[in-house]
Order: C-alpha cells, then sequence, then structure tokens
C-alpha cells in the first residue's frame, strides 16, 4: 500500500469560536508542510489548555504565522484532486471549513477519516500501534507536522501488520 497524504490540524480550542493556528501534512513520498496561520481579527477564541498541549502562543502565531489566504493557497495547490485523510475528522473538517470561509475559497481536496481506512482487525490495533509509534519518534512537540506523520506511520504499521486475506 502507498501511503496516504495525512493531515492535521492544530487549533485554537475546541468547540465554538475555535480556529485552526497550525495545518500540517505529509504527502505519499514523505514530504512535508507545516504552517502557523496568523489568527483574523475575528477569531478571538483561545483556550489554556490547547495552548499547553501544543505549546503555540497567540504571539507566536502573530510573529510567525502566515496569513490565511497563502495557507489555503498552499495547501489547495499542493493536495489539489487529493483524497486527504485526518484521524479527527469531526474536528478537523470544520477548522478548514473556518479556514477556506475567512478567505472566501474551496478546497481543492477531499478531508477523509483514517478509520475509512482500517478493517475491523485493523482498528483495533490502532491505538496499540499508534502508542508504540509515538514511543519510537519521541518527538518533543505535538505539532501538525510532526503529528501527520506519526497517524501516516502508524497506518502503515497496521495495514503491515495484518495477514494478507484469503492466504493460507
Amino acid at each position: 500500500m502507498t501511503p496516504p497524504t495525512i493531515l492535521d490540524v492544530e487549533a485554537s480550542g475546541f468547540g465554538r469560536g475555535s480556529y485552526p493556528i497550525e495545518i500540517g501534512f505529509v504527502e505519499a513520498g514523505g514530504a512535508a508542510f507545516c504552517s502557523l496561520i496568523q489568527p483574523e481579527p475575528e477569531w478571538q477564541h483561545w483556550d489554556a489548555s490547547a495552548e499547553a498541549l501544543h505549546g503555540i502562543t497567540r504571539d507566536i502565531l502573530r510573529q510567525h504565522g502566515k496569513p490565511p489566504r497563502w495557507v489555503a493557497e498552499q495547501i489547495n495547490q499542493r493536495l489539489a484532486g487529493q483524497t486527504v485523510y485526518c484521524d479527527a475528522w469531526g474536528h478537523d473538517y470544520p477548522w478548514l471549513c473556518r479556514l477556506f470561509d475567512a478567505v472566501d475559497m474551496n478546497p481543492s481536496f477531499r478531508l477523509a477519516d483514517i478509520r475509512s481506512l482500517l478493517s475491523e482487525a485493523e482498528a483495533a490495533c490502532w491505538h496499540p500501534a499508534l502508542d508504540q509509534v509515538r514511543s519510537e519518534a519521541q518527538l518533543r512537540r505535538h505539532r501538525a507536522s510532526s503529528d501527520a506523520m506519526v497517524l501516516q506511520l502508524t497506518l502503515m504499521r497496521v495495514k503491515q501488520a495484518q495477514p494478507m486475506r484469503g492466504a493460507a
């Protein structure tokens, strides 16, 4: 199996008013993209517990974030026509919509849940494999592109661990 492109979004928090602050993805060939996003003026929601998790402050976003239009254009250019997978579709999809709505654009790609790629047996192995890959990777940051890489590695590990269907 060729690894699919995996996308991850870090956000200002959860729930109403939250918005994307970083988008990262890893493509099939391993090329990665990651960008912090400057908040739009009306994006005011901020959750200190989310900040503690990903380590991204509002000052970091103001200093190092890219304009939302630039981020949307970059991901559209790189992901055009693809089905891209994420592990938290119920959160990531609304955050992507918030980004694209803010700049009056539409995504050029389709976002799907990574679970749609898993059989029941593979899904049962997902969390132990994810924990193992995270431990092996020894990542110090909970950030979008590194999270996407871990998800892609986990998917490939789970897929390789399952016996071929119909094999004797």
